[in-house]
């Protein structure tokens, strides 16, 4: 099991954080512009974990020693469920250095862009604190 994986169902974001390389690119299902930085990302990811009911991986693809994984998973968000997935591109140290998150259906996409909107502002301030 990917330690990224493990992190987020045990929903340690401090453990999840320490996955991220400093420059990470994470590449959001709901904006065009991708972030960039562990200190954003972290944030967003918190967010997320607020937002996420019922979450559950579904399935993993790629190799232990694999640069490259997919994390299939289900959530549930204002009452919409979805279907998702995490692709990570680790970089030569290990690290996160790319997170991009897809779901489905556009309903779903809708209200979890609906939910994390509303908590922008909470998460730009806790990018710039860190």
């Amino acid at each position: 099991m990917h330690p990224f994986r493990q992190a987020v169902e045990r929903k340690d974001i401090d453990a999840v954080e320490a996955l991220l390389a400093d420059d990470v690119v994470f590449t959001s299902p709901v904006v065009f512009k991708p972030y960039i930085g562990k200190a954003v990302t972290a944030a967003i990811l918190r967010a997320v974990s607020e937002v996420f009911q019922d979450f559950s991986y579904e399935r993993e693809i790629g190799a232990p020693d694999a640069r490259d994984h997919a994390l299939a998973f289900t959530a549930t968000v204002a009452g919409k469920q979805l279907q998702g997935c995490d692709f990570l591109r680790m970089n030569e140290d290990g690290k996160i250095a790319e997170l991009m998150v897809m779901v489905r259906p556009l309903s779903a996409a809708k209200a979890l862009a609906e939910e994390m909107g509303a908590r922008f502002d909470a998460i730009a301030r806790e990018a710039a604190g860190a």
